[in-house]
């Protein structure tokens, strides 16, 4: 089984350690392309602010971010799952796993990055802002750089497994799946019989479903399979197809 997770927009930077080193990261298939959106970026951020600000995104008020970006070789590092933060982070909260659900996040979790393309919780990665519908400067849009580059890797990470696709809609354009079993989950805020979809509830449920996988140690093959092993563990799940919607009422 492989779970795919969203990034998060904001990250906490390392205050020591090792500075980047791509060729450490899992999944070295992705470390040409890292290269470059690398290159693209932090030459972005060494010119103009105000220009790299403007193409990021970000407003005038943030231009730390930009310095940010801009010092990315240098800058300190620490565990991707250190770095990203947020609800359904937070959720999850990887610090209190076990020690046997913090093994399994290793090979199990992968988190999609618009820098790095896929990360593992374990790689060693600095703080950086880059959104996934950015479009770089000589590089063009960092959606189309891994779209062209992640079919392969996350079919040979899944195997015979079940991908579980936890991504934001941003993220899915990176890479749909094709040629794997795949699920996806969508959380839907049950209120006085009417439900519908809360960002809030869909990413903290989302947290938190990750976090009792890996704690169970399920290795579902199907969705179906995943179904039963939710509802297992105490959820109300409703299979359509390959979606699973879970109902929630409350948090």
């Amino acid at each position: 089984m492989l779970i795919l997770l969203p990034p998060s927009e904001g990250k906490t930077a390392a205050r020591r350690g090792k500075s980047l080193d791509l060729a450490a990261l899992d999944l070295p298939a992705l470390t040409p392309a890292r290269e470059r959106v690398l290159d693209a970026l932090v030459e972005l951020c060494e010119g103009d602010p105000d220009v790299a600000a403007k193409t990021l995104g970000i407003g005038g008020t943030q231009l730390d971010l930009v310095a940010l970006n801009a010092r990315l070789r240098e800058a300190p590092t620490q565990r991707a799952d250190h770095v990203y933060t947020g609800v359904l982070y937070d959720a999850l909260d990887v610090a209190t796993l076990s020690t046997a659900a913090r093994r399994r996040s290793s090979s199990r979790v992968a988190i999609t990055s618009s820098l790095f393309g896929l990360v593992r919780p374990g790689d060693r990665i600095p703080a950086y802002r880059l959104s996934g519908d950015t479009t770089l400067p000589g590089l063009g849009p960092v959606a189309a750089v891994w779209r062209e580059q992640l079919g392969p890797v996350v079919t040979e990470a899944v195997g015979n497994g079940l991908l579980v696709d936890l991504r934001s809609g941003t993220y899915v354009n990176f890479w749909k799946p094709v040629g794997v079993r795949s699920a996806t989950v969508r959380v839907l805020h049950e209120h006085q019989g009417v439900r519908r979809v809360v960002s809030h509830f869909n990413k903290a449920t989302k947290g938190r479903i990750v976090r009792a996988l890996l704690e169970d140690g399920a290795t579902p093959r199907t969705p179906e399979r995943l179904a039963e092993a939710l509802r297992d563990l105490g959820w109300v799940v409703e299979v359509d197809g390959a979606r699973l919607d879970v109902v929630v009422s409350d948090l």
